[in-house]
């Protein structure tokens, strides 16, 4: 009790925590040291409404290094985390993941493109549950006519908080420029085509075997409302998990920091 003492000293926070979590609730989140760690899983247990079993599933599984808002720098991470205590509201960088552990589909040594599709769609509830709640699926191979050509997209859902159709392209390779302009694609079609009144435009994801941070960077895919993640196959052991994590956060912060050369220029001598 001390402990939660410390850690939730604004009485108003555990007033509006407490009408979904209960103390076991709490009891897996007071042990977090990093307060932006722990408000993030107490935020997203309270707007997911997560059981006291998920909610253990997910910090084992390091959800919230894993997200996008984890590279963040940390006054932004608190803006954000803010607007969900405040107004419920997600975002893009909270709901999308990298690496997805996709270690439940059973997949071993070499598969295709066409059996990783079938095991997603065999386990989806599974798979749903490593995106993360308000993903609702939609169509797999969804059917694209341009001009005289035919386009299949590997997997369409619908997110409900976010409002938007999120466009899945499986790849079982690394990532590659060219994935870009074929997501693009999909998703000019999908906002001609498939959003409805209300909706936001669609976003895309392409999952991978691996990618370059380098390619992703240089390529700017959040303009075009573009996540590239990895998935895995297989869970690594907790240590490694927790250290291949960390190096990419502080990796991944690194590259935020840095800012182009801008040198001055003297002026000429009179």
């Amino acid at each position: 009790m001390i402990r939660f003492a410390e850690v939730f000293p604004d009485n108003q926070i555990v007033t509006a925590l407490r009408s979904q979590l209960g103390w076991t609730h709490f009891r897996q989140i007071i042990p977090i040291d990093a307060p932006l760690k722990r408000d993030f899983y107490a935020e997203m247990c309270r707007i997911e409404n997560w059981s006291t079993r998920t909610l253990q599933h997910k910090i084992n599984g390091m959800l919230f290094e894993r997200t996008a808002l984890s590279k963040k720098p940390d006054h932004l991470i608190k803006q954000e985390l803010k607007a969900l205590r405040e107004e419920d509201k997600m975002t893009p960088d909270l709901i999308f993941r990298d690496p997805y552990i996709l270690d439940f589909l059973g997949l071993k040594d070499t598969y295709a493109e066409k059996d990783l599709e079938s095991a997603i769609l065999r386990e989806i509830e599974s798979f749903i549950l490593e995106l993360g709640i308000g993903f609702a699926f939609l169509e797999r191979q969804k059917r694209m006519q341009i001009d005289a050509r035919d386009y299949y997209l590997d997997l369409l859902f619908y997110h409900r908080k976010l409002k938007r159709l999120v466009a899945i392209d499986l790849k079982l390779g690394e990532f590659e420029a060219a994935d870009k302009g074929q997501m693009e694609l999909y998703l000019n079609w999908l906002k001609q085509h498939a959003m409805e009144a209300g909706e936001k435009p669609p976003l895309g994801m392409i999952l991978c075997a691996g990618k370059s941070d380098e390619h992703v960077q240089l390529l700017e895919l959040a303009k075009s409302g573009i996540h590239v993640a990895s998935y895995w196959t297989e869970l690594l052991p907790k240590k490694q998990l927790e250290q291949k994590l960390h190096d990419a956060v502080l990796k991944a912060r690194s590259r935020l920091r840095e800012k182009p050369a801008n040198p001055t220029r003297k002026r000429p001598s009179a």
